[in-house]
């Protein structure tokens, strides 16, 4: 992404900071997400990108957004789906297994009882922001912490395009239950965080081929930092 120089005699402002977000070592050769797991919490969202092939599947990255920041990732989100569909058309429908419409729904225990969530990963990544970009197979998503004096990488995911359009039905579907959860009249109970309710499975098939390659390598920015 290109920009102009900053001006010396002014605040420089949080998307410029955002703009050069230093990587660190550690994060820098990021993870490929197969699907994606959202929850709310009291004051944050919680997204679990997950890596579904193989066995055992697991969490790849759990990714902590707070509430107020959550719509300007949709949004962002929303934009660089519409740039891809102007330059490659519409992102690919990754094959599904058949459902029986009769099964039980399992639920978030039985989920995550399948799911592997090492010690590294437990306590999740906190991010204010995020920078996307897209190739025409893939996604990049760089979730930051924009915090004096420089911005800087927290996580960086990856997902194939046809992934991100259920990512983006997912993130909107949580904060639509937490808006309808702030309206209900109140009952005397303090909130408290539960998983049954505000739980939005996005898995696909573990048969999915995570193949990142892009011909196209250079990364899309059409939209800035959140």
């Amino acid at each position: 992404m290109t920009g102009n120089e900053p001006d010396p005699s002014q605040p420089e402002q949080p998307a410029n900071q955002a703009l050069r977000a230093r990587v660190p070592d550690h994060v820098a050769d990021g993870c490929f997400s197969t699907g994606a797991i959202v929850m709310t919490g009291p004051s944050e969202f919680i997204v679990d990108f997950l890596q579904t092939i193989g066995r055992p599947h697991r969490i790849a990255r759990r990714i902590v957004i707070p509430h107020n920041v959550m719509p300007q990732f949709i949004d962002a989100l929303e934009k660089n789906i519409d740039l891809y569909r102007n330059r490659f058309g519409d992102p690919p429908v990754p094959n599904q297994p058949p459902q029986d419409p009769n099964a039980r729904r399992p639920s978030p225990q039985e989920i995550y009882d399948d799911l592997k969530l090492p010690d590294e990963v437990l306590s999740g990544t906190y991010a204010n922001g995020v920078m996307i970009g897209h190739g025409a197979n893939e996604f990049g998503l760089d979730f930051l912490t924009s915090f004096f004096p420089q911005s800087a990488v927290s996580a960086r995911v990856f997902l194939s395009a046809g992934q991100v359009p259920r990512l983006l039905d997912s993130l909107k579907g949580a904060v639509n239950q937490l808006s309808q959860r702030r309206q209900e009249p109140p009952q005397g109970q303090s909130h408290s965080y539960d998983p049954n309710q505000d739980f939005k499975p996005q898995e696909p098939p573990p048969s999915e081929d995570a193949d990142g390659d892009d011909e196209d390598s250079g990364a899309d920015n059409g939209n800035g930092p959140v």
